[in-house]
Order: structure tokens, then C-alpha cells, then sequence
């Protein structure tokens, strides 16, 4: 077994033993703080769509059926014709100029910058990559290697086994890929491999001496006015390249704009015309049969349209007949570009549709789209709405001394009240009745942040050690003990609130929704649903009031359980009755079917914790909680899962 499936086997296995900690690669802090006061260069023009050719009514529906899909859990979405932008919707709680992870779509941009190098003249696309990094493979490699080229790494063809999973076994993952086993010949099979584009980045430090993000700034960036962006690198400080780049949707929209121009900005030839159309050609026919795939990019349904394509729906589709450009930020529950939520823009704009070069304005259509675009920013039906980040309170950067990070005081907001005037009395009489109580946790394994941002950044828990709740001056708190961190967290009800989370000097900006409601027997129970904005996951968390002074708190994440499981399933079957393997399991005696429900308690995790001294009139105070008729409306819950608590799918 390689070292990367061991380092993966022991990722998983601790995960599942509940033991906290970081992978085989060295962690280090490098997201920034998002950059709120950096100038917004080079907006698109507003227009409204029927000017452009496209009735208001058809984005109304579009909006409608994304909003009301129960496998679609839509961000940010954006519609450009003739280069202006006619439909813009930002989802609540995901605020409006806020850069978002991008995922695999970001693999489009390393493949610019290849067209870049090759069109300077300082690459070809048939040298073989075991050439340009001839210093990092060893004897027997030089030897017995196929010839791989850079051409094989474009279109996903390399063979190479060291794929994602590698990430979490070392630090030195160009070196691990160049030594690592082939299969089959190369050239021959789509294999889809981030590692492919992370090579290609470094191919691009190789002949450069820059990181693909240096080399990349003055020559797109810049010339697009792209000011807030961040793109992570590995621990050897080589841009990801395949992953790792978190941008703003506009600017996504631009980069999707400069193909359907040729490469062309503003009279200026950022990339090559060759290279665009060669890029987008289809080069190779894709594992599920799906459109097909070029260079770092997918081909799409239309003739002649392909997409910049990301996990969960993170996308830049480019529709050259139309001069149409859309762009989709979300948290879908699938992960790539045979997925629902393109299936639904593709019923809207199938082959045979062609928009008019302009018609009549509708001003009774255009502000139906306009209301309903407001009502999806700010939250349709009193739920998951957001108070959204007020710049002004956000500017002038988080501290980063050590004691601001100890109490999680890296930034001063200004907030909302978080409890609404006409709520239930009860309400206000349990926030008091917990208000100032601590509970700590029995099992300190379970993170605020979700597995997702854990692995992807190589940033762990430390696992949650207390739980407190503050009611003060009309705002709600949560707060979490992780490490040496307190995570307080204002709670919004019936509208998120904002705040921050410190994880090991990487701050995230969330959203923190809560309701209060009972289980079918009558306890307590708090509803958070905590949304990382910059991210394509929430993380959520019921929490049970029982009468002993104990709190039972029953974690989610999502997407969630059923994708995760889909991973981790086909890695566990993979190692499952591996002697190495097995050797890690020890004497846990866990086989592969009791493995898989083990790793759905990981996913879907129940912890418990006891009140700091309680008292028995603690306990009492707590459970008789009341409105002034005597009980608490449920009717004013805006979870619909009311009667029991439990998470919905």
C-alpha cells in the first residue's frame, strides 16, 4: 500500500476514533482576511435582459426552480450577454461582493497560464515532464517512465496514481507525483486528477522562478482589474493550481468573458486566440460520457459552449452563439458537471434556443425579477436570511495578536438585533434562563468547522472542549471552547447574523442562524445553522436541554452525509483487507460494515456535556420555559422539522 493510502487510512481512522489533529503535510496559516477595502476595478455594465434579448420572465423562472430544488443549494448566480450583466441573485446569507471558493474551476485559469508560457515560447506542449523536473526523479524512474507530456497533464490523461487523496500524506507532493505508479499508457484514458493541474502550476514556477499566482497577476489579473482573490499553496509554497482559489463572482463572470472575447480585453491580448480555441476543442471523451473535455475545461451541451466547472456547483459557463456568459456560486449535494443544478440551467437555454438581439422592455416582468431577486437576498419565508457584513464595521483588518485570538475579538461588528421585537415571550425567558450557563463537553473531537474545510485546508480541530450561551442587550451568543480559542457567535432568528471564527490564525466569516423549539418530549431544543460564506458548506447543530443539567448536541454538516459517505466509502473499499491497513486498525477489531456506521457517526456526530456546578433550580428554570400563553409557539418555528429535532436530508 502506498504511503498516501496509509496517511489517508490514518486520517480516517482517527476521524472515526475521535482523536483531533492535522494530516502527514505541515499546516501553516495562509488564508488572508478578506479585503474589504481594495478598490472593485472594472464593473460590468448593468442592463436590464430584455434590452440584451432575454425576457425577465425566463430568469424568474430559472431563479425559481434553482431556489425550490431540494438537490441544489444555490450562492451566487450571475448572467452576462454582450458583456453586460442582466440577471445578478445573491442567496441568503451569502452577501454580494464576497469572494467564494472556487474548487476545480480554477483548473481553467492554471490552464491559461500554460497558453500563456507556451505562446512567451518558454514551453511546448509535447515535452515530457519527467524532463523538466528531472532533479526530482529518482534512478529507476528515469529508467522505466513513459513519457508523460504537458499536453497529457492538460487534458487528464497522465495516468499518474497520485491523485487528491496524496494531499494528506506529505509535504512534497511534486515529488510523490513524478515517482508514483502509471497506469496504463498515457494519452489514452480520461482519468480526472487535481494533481495533473498542480504540476502544471509547477511547471509554471519551474520556467518562471513566480508561483502561478505572481506570474499570473500583472498578466490576467490585473489587466481584468481582479483586486480580491487569494489562491493557497502546498507546504513546498507551490500554488495548488487545481484547487485552493477563492475569487468574487464578477470577476469569475470576466474570466469567462475574456474566452467568449478570443483572449481578447479591452483591445488587448491577454491570451492567445490559437490557444483559447484550442483549449476549448474537445481533446478527450470523458468516463461517464458526458460532453467532453479540452484543455482544463469541460465542454457543455450547446454546440460550442463549454464551462469552467467546480465541486458542488462552482461554475463559469460560456455560450459563444448566444455571447452569453453564467456563473453559479453553490453548495449543491452533487459534485460535478452531470449534476442537477446544470441540468436545470441547460432545460432553460437547451440547443434549439436562440434569444432575440433585444425586445421590448416589460417593466412589470423586470421588477417581478427584481423583487423576487430581493426577497432570495434576503431570505424568502423569515428563514436563512442574512443581516449581511456592513463594511463599515469590517474595515481596518482583524488583529492578530495572540490575545484578541484567545476571546475571538479579531474584529469589532456592529450587529443587528439578533432577536426580533415580536418574538414569544418565551423565547426571551429561555435565552435568560440559559443565559450565562457553561457546559463541558464529554468528547472534545468535534469541530466547529465542517470535515470539508478541515481536510481541503489542512487545518484541524482541536475539538470543542465547552459550550456557553450569553444573552445581552437584546443579542443572542453561542459560544465554542476549541483549543485555545473561544468561537462567540451572535444568533439571529429569523434573519442570520454575522461573525467570525478563528481557527489556528485563519479567520472565517459565518452566519449564524437559530431557532428554539421542543422534541416530542418536550425539551428544549436549540437550532443553529452556522454558514461559512466564503465556503460551499454549513455546518449545523441541534442542541438538547435535558433535565439532569445536560446539554446533547447532534452535529451536521452540508452537504453532507450522504457525499462524504461516497468518498469515504470507495477509499475504505479500497483498503479494506490490506494487511497495512489493517495493522493501523490494531485491536479496534473494526470491520468494513461496522467501518461505514462509524463513519456516519463521524459525519453526523452526538456529543454530550454537563452545566458547569449546577444546581437542581438551574435544571427547573430551564425546562419550564414559557410564552404568555403558557407555552412556546411552535407554529413561529421556522424549521419545519419541529416535533423531532432531527436533521433533514
Amino acid at each position: 500500500m502506498a504511503k498516501e493510502q496509509i496517511a489517508v487510512a490514518e486520517l480516517v481512522l482517527n476521524m472515526i476514533l475521535g482523536k483531533t489533529g492535522g494530516t502527514r503535510a505541515d499546516y501553516f496559516p495562509q488564508k488572508p482576511d478578506f479585503p474589504f477595502d481594495a478598490p472593485y476595478e472594472q464593473a460590468f455594465e448593468r442592463a436590464t435582459p430584455e434590452s440584451q434579448g432575454i425576457s425577465s420572465d425566463l430568469f424568474a423562472a430559472l431563479l425559481r426552480e434553482l431556489d425550490v430544488s431540494k438537490d441544489t443549494e444555490m450562492h451566487h448566480f450571475m448572467a452576462l450577454r454582450h458583456g453586460r450583466v442582466i440577471c445578478e441573485c445573491y442567496f441568503a446569507p451569502y452577501p454580494k461582493g464576497m469572494w467564494h471558493v472556487t474548487h476545480s474551476m480554477c483548473k481553467s485559469i492554471t490552464g491559461m497560464a500554460i497558453g500563456m508560457l507556451v505562446e512567451e515560447g518558454k514551453l511546448k506542449l509535447d515535452e515530457n515532464i519527467y524532463d523538466i523536473f528531472s532533479e526530482h526523479v529518482n534512478v529507476l524512474s528515469k529508467i522505466f517512465r513513459p513519457v508523460i507530456t504537458v499536453e497529457h497533464l492538460l487534458t487528464m490523461t497522465s495516468g499518474v496514481t497520485f491523485n487528491e487523496s496524496g494531499i494528506v500524506s506529505g509535504n512534497d507532493w511534486l515529488g510523490s507525483f513524478l515517482n508514483s505508479p502509471v497506469n496504463g499508457k498515457p494519452g489514452t484514458e480520461f482519468q480526472y486528477n487535481s494533481l495533473n493541474t498542480y504540476v502544471l502550476s509547477a511547471i509554471v514556477t519551474k520556467r518562471t522562478g513566480e508561483t502561478l499566482t505572481e506570474y499570473l497577476t500583472p498578466r490576467l489579473f490585473e489587466p481584468l482589474g481582479i483586486t480580491k482573490y487569494y489562491w493557497e499553496t502546498c507546504p513546498k509554497g507551490i500554488t495548488k493550481g487545481g484547487w485552493g482559489l477563492f475569487i468574487c463572482t464578477e470577476d469569475m463572470a470576466k474570466l469567462g468573458q475574456l474566452y467568449l472575447q478570443k483572449g481578447n480585453w479591452k483591445g488587448r491580448q491577454l491570451i492567445s486566440e490559437y490557444w483559447v480555441e484550442i483549449s476549448t476543442a474537445r481533446h478527450q471523451k470523458t468516463q461517464n460520457d458526458t460532453y467532453g473535455y479540452g484543455y482544463q475545461l469541460w465542454m457543455e451541451q450547446r454546440p460550442g459552449s463549454f464551462e469552467y466547472n467546480g465541486m458542488l456547483g462552482q461554475n463559469v459557463v460560456i455560450y459563444p452563439d448566444m455571447d452569453m456568459v453564467l456563473v453559479t456560486n453553490a453548495g449543491n449535494k452533487e459534485l460535478f458537471q452531470d449534476c442537477i443544478m446544470l441540468n436545470i440551467i441547460r432545460k432553460y437555454f437547451p440547443a434549439d434556443y436562440h434569444p432575440a438581439e433585444i425586445l421590448p422592455e416589460d417593466h412589470l416582468s423586470y421588477g417581478l425579477l427584481k423583487r423576487l431577486c430581493g426577497e432570495l437576498e434576503n431570505g424568502k419565508n423569515n428563514t436563512l436570511v442574512s443581516s449581511g457584513f456592513r463594511e463599515s464595521s469590517l474595515r481596518g483588518g482583524w488583529k492578530r495578536n495572540t490575545a484578541s485570538r484567545r476571546n475571538n475579538s479579531v474584529r469589532k461588528y456592529s450587529y443587528r438585533t439578533s432577536v426580533p421585537a415580536d418574538f414569544p415571550s418565551g423565547y426571551r425567558s429561555f435565552m435568560q434562563a440559559i443565559s450565562g450557563r457553561t457546559y463541558v463537553m464529554e468528547k472534545q473531537h468535534i469541530g466547529i468547522t465542517p470535515l470539508l474545510i478541515q481536510v481541503f485546508h489542512n487545518n484541524m480541530t482541536d475539538g470543542i472542549s465547552k459550550v456557553s450561551f450569553r444573552y445581552d442587550e437584546g443579542i443572542f451568543y453561542v459560544s465554542f471552547n476549541e483549543g485555545d480559542v473561544v468561537h462567540r457567535l451572535p444568533v439571529g432568528f429569523r434573519k442570520a447574523v454575522n461573525g467570525c471564527v478563528d481557527l489556528h490564525g485563519e479567520h472565517y466569516l459565518v452566519a449564524t442562524l437559530g431557532e428554539f423549539t421542543r422534541d416530542e418530549n418536550r425539551t428544549p431544543v436549540l437550532k443553529l445553522e452556522i454558514t461559512f460564506i466564503e465556503e460551499c458548506v454549513k455546518r449545523k447543530a441541534h442542541i438538547f436541554f435535558h433535565e439532569d443539567n445536560e446539554i446533547e448536541i447532534r452535529w451536521n454538516e452540508t452537504p453532507g452525509k450522504k457525499m462524504i459517505l461516497a468518498g469515504l466509502s470507495s477509499i475504505t473499499e479500497e483498503l479494506s483487507g490490506n494487511f497495512l491497513y489493517n495493522s493501523l486498525l490494531g485491536d479496534n477489531n473494526i470491520t468494513t460494515e461496522l467501518l461505514h456506521r462509524l463513519m456516519e457517526q463521524t459525519i453526523e456526530p452526538v456529543v454530550w456535556g454537563q452545566a458547569e456546578e449546577p444546581t437542581k433550580e438551574d435544571a427547573i428554570e430551564i425546562m419550564d420555559f414559557t410564552d404568555s400563553t403558557g407555552d412556546v409557539n411552535v407554529s413561529d418555528m421556522a424549521f419545519t422539522d419541529a416535533e423531532t429535532g432531527n436533521f433533514e436530508e
